[in-house]
């Protein structure tokens, strides 16, 4: 049951649908449903949310962070899965992260407290 003012859903802009379902299910393991020609859900990911297709230049206005128990095996993964290390692993107060670009160009990260 969603609560109020939690996230509950985000939503991306994507160029390729198809690509974009290939990156995440290789890299992540999620799950999609198709809604339609311009629009995918995906989840199997400790948050709900989709990818809308766009023609238009996309400008990442959040970064999304996703959690791994392993940052040199996701950071692996991502790259077979023809992702884009855009910052490398670094510490910070409370563990370790990297950022990546997925194959639109949307820049994400991944953190461990490991």
């Amino acid at each position: 049951m969603p609560k109020n003012s939690h996230i509950n859903y985000i939503e991306l802009k994507a160029y390729n649908l198809e690509q974009t379902k290939q990156f995440y299910s290789e890299a992540f393991g999620w799950a999609f449903t198709d809604y339609g020609a311009t629009y995918i859900a995906f989840s199997d990911s400790g948050l709900e949310g989709g990818f809308e297709k766009t023609d238009h230049k996309i400008v990442n206005g959040a970064l999304v962070v996703l959690y791994h128990e392993n940052l040199d095996a996701i950071k692996s993964r991502i790259i077979s899965s023809n992702g884009t290390i855009s910052k490398d692993i670094f510490s910070f107060p409370g563990g370790r992260r990297f950022h990546f670009l997925d194959p639109s160009g949307n820049k994400l990260a991944v953190w461990s407290d490991l």
